[in-house]
């Protein structure tokens, strides 16, 4: 497999993923901006959304969509607890999460990379963020994670799109929920491992 990525970006969860599962992949680093990969290739032709995370299978198959990709990813070893069997009730609570993550944490986050974002409207944008943070502090001042004592891909990419409160000068210390949460997922070697690799 072949995992299309940009350092920090939504990517990064599905590669913690992937080492978590010690699963054989290769990163193939993709500039945001001009839409090519590392070595020439026309993103585009790869994924013509034009942004990463792209998982391409050894069939040739593109898959795209962290969400997607996150949860193909845990089927491919169910023994390894990263996702509730298919077909049950836990499952659809992993689902609930990853569609909340994405579009209102990821989305809420993401919006704050626009410069054009400034004054009342970012204001506004704030004040609805902090509204769907605290429906995870209020998760996550009694448990762990997401779905209970047990970690799974919703965590990994939440872990992801937390990080991005930094580069927007939201502190997560205001809610000590969160904080804890990045720091203790954050201490997981694949995680490390990942952030490692992103940075090299």
């Amino acid at each position: 497999m072949k995992l299309y990525f940009s350092p920090n970006a939504c990517s990064l969860a599905p590669h913690i993923v992937l080492r978590e599962l010690a699963l054989p992949f290769d990163l193939v680093l993709v500039d945001n901006q001009a839409k090519t990969t590392a070595n020439g290739e026309d993103f585009l032709q790869i994924n013509p959304k034009g942004y990463v995370a792209a998982l391409q299978l050894d069939n040739g198959q593109v898959l795209t969509e962290a969400s997607a990709i996150l949860q193909y990813l845990a089927d491919l070893k169910p023994a390894a607890h990263l996702a509730p069997a298919n077909g049950s009730w836990e499952r659809v609570r992993l689902q609930e999460w990853l569609n909340f993550i994405a579009s209102e944490i990821h989305g809420g986050l993401a919006i704050f990379f626009n410069p054009a974002i400034q004054g009342d409207v970012r204001a506004m944008f704030v004040a609805t963020l902090y509204k769907r943070l605290a429906i995870l502090v209020q998760t996550l001042e009694r448990q762990d994670y997401l779905l209970g004592e047990r970690y799974s891909v919703a965590d990994a990419y939440l872990f992801v799109v937390l990080r991005w409160a930094a580069f927007h000068e939201i502190d997560l210390q205001q809610w000590p929920a969160l904080a804890a949460f990045v720091q203790r997922v954050g201490a997981r070697p694949a995680v490390t491992a990942a952030l490692a690799a992103e940075s090299a």
